[in-house]
């Protein structure tokens, strides 16, 4: 008893020793922090990549061409797997280019693109793409007919970025649109009088009915569906501080609307390859807030895309597709499904892999600059382990007297030992407690704390522009925080071991003496 008793006042009286206990907190606070900031990215990115692909895909080693009869895989797949799988759905995957002309400007926009068919019925039920449209009945039920008016004003989240052009999208817009562009070609041909129109060429046709329903009107009619990314639209993104409230508002200026027109060229398959080109009517902008892919790829419906790409196969009367994308059953291991369809069907048609597979060099990337993260702040504990070794030493040196008495008192060399040992472990004890109160109150406050550094810099600490988040993502990984305050109570008591073992071989007579 009397050694906890005496470890709980030097704990109170030498204050030299608080410096050891801040230290420790300060590491398994900074460690807590770090952790779940980078915890936040790598949870919050992996999510976004599960979202757009799906658990496991299914796909052909010919890109161009694919394979035929969905149905027939389809059927085997389940027959193979069907207890593991939840849904699946087919698709069409070509590179291509996507130009447009923003409205109100004459310059062409040109961007190369990944091309997507997809069926709109079961496209949402193997990702979470369609959480990521900007229209409510659309994140209901995907559909590739243009909506009248209602799409989000505000990315998703309280803090989105705000898209004012967006209330005016949908039917309206594309009327609004048609009648503008309708008036500007009477201002740039305007009608020639009799005795011009004699004079100049005569066109032999010009007499003739025009058929109406060869002609194609914008205001009351759209062509096939096109689902464009927000980074594909984007012509600037800005992020402006609220006066009154001090917040961080982010505003994108748009160049290209649910409404808008906009031609796609892609290679056809076979073995002639040609380019075909043909218009489309953007039905839908998405935001996965992944930059590679909102910028990258353009969904389409997969029969408009297999029709003009010319992907029929004669043998088996059916359409060609290049990819199956799957869903796993909730639980399911992907990697045992992976590997149960590559047991089947043959490794030299098909590539069968999962969304870890296809993503592995930027997840070991991430998880490799994470672990290098946690070993350089490791040291933080060896440095303050040191430090209550150096300050340890000179407590022991400083009681040497006072050991010499306990020790002619009865105290043994074990129980001198002990005490410092209980006293090094209460240490890193209290140190990681408070260490443990510090960084889980940093990272519930971590979006205040980053507007007052932002404040005290005059530079923003963190852009929503460069990280496509507009908060700090953050994630608590209990396991995680449990092992960090092991580890630094461990490097705690182990800093008292040679203190202690120094104190137990004082001797009292020669103490004393002295």
């Amino acid at each position: 008893m009397y050694k906890l008793l005496l470890c709980w006042r030097y704990l109170l009286t030498r204050y030299i020793a608080l410096s050891s206990v801040i230290s420790v907190m300060l590491g398994v606070a900074t460690m807590i922090v770090v952790n779940a900031v980078m915890l936040g990215f790598t949870t919050e990115m992996k999510d976004r990549i599960q979202g757009i692909l799906a658990d496991v895909s299914f796909q052909s080693y010919d890109l161009n061409n694919g394979f035929p009869d969905y149905e027939y895989h389809r059927a085997e797949i389940f027959k193979i797997a069907g207890d593991l799988i939840e849904e699946l759905t087919p698709v069409v995957f070509t590179p291509g280019m996507l130009s447009y002309r923003p409205y109100g400007t004459g310059a062409q926009v040109t961007l190369p693109v990944d091309i997507v068919g997809i069926d709109e019925l079961t496209q949402g039920k193997v990702s979470k793409f369609a959480t990521y449209l900007q229209h409510p009945e659309n994140r209901k039920q995907l559909s590739f007919d243009l909506r009248e008016e209602g799409y989000d004003a505000q990315g998703s989240g309280h803090n989105g970025a705000v898209r004012e052009q967006m209330k005016y999208a949908g039917w309206s817009y594309r009327r609004y649109r048609a009648a503008q562009e309708k008036f500007q070609q009477r201002q740039n041909n305007p009608p020639q009088d009799s005795q011009e129109a004699a004079e100049g060429p005569r066109n032999p046709f010009g007499g003739l009915p025009q058929r109406e329903d060869m002609i194609f009107d914008p205001a009351k009619e759209q062509h096939a569906g096109v689902i464009v990314g927000i980074g594909a639209a984007l012509r600037q993104r800005t992020s402006t501080t609220d006066a009154d409230t001090g917040k961080k508002i982010v505003e994108d200026d748009l160049m290209l609307l649910p409404g808008d027109d906009v031609t796609l060229a892609f290679p056809t398959s076979g073995d002639n390859i040609r380019f075909q080109s043909d218009k489309f009517t953007v039905v839908e902008l998405y935001e996965s807030k992944m930059a590679e892919y909102d910028r990258k790829l353009i969904f389409v419906p997969i029969e408009k895309l297999q029709y003009l790409r010319g992907m029929y196969d004669a043998d088996s009367g059916t359409y060609t597709v290049t990819r199956i994308l799957i869903k796993a059953k909730p639980g399911v291991d992907i990697n045992e499904l992976r590997d149960r369809l590559r047991g089947v069907f043959p490794v030299q048609m098909f590539s069968i892999t999962t969304w870890k597979d296809d993503q592995v060099d930027m997840l070991n990337a991430v998880y490799l600059e994470l672990m290098m993260l946690n070993v350089l702040l490791f040291l933080i504990f060896a440095v303050a382990g040191f430090g209550i070794l150096a300050i340890f030493y000179m407590i022991v040196v400083e009681k040497q007297k006072d050991i010499g008495i306990l020790k002619s008192l009865g105290a043994s060399s074990s129980g001198v030992m002990q005490i410092f040992l209980y006293y090094s472990l209460l240490l890193g004890i209290v140190g990681s407690t408070l260490g443990l109160l510090v960084g889980l109150l940093f990272v519930k406050y971590i979006k205040e704390i980053a507007l007052v550094l932002s404040f005290i810099l005059q530079q923003e600490v963190f852009s929503p522009e460069i990280y496509s988040f507009y908060e700090i993502p953050t994630f608590v990984d209990v396991p995680t925080v449990i092992g960090i305050i092991a580890g630094a109570i461990f490097i705690a008591a182990s800093a008292g071991v040679l203190p202690a073992m120094r104190a137990a071989r004082v001797h009292p007579v020669e103490t004393l003496r002295s």
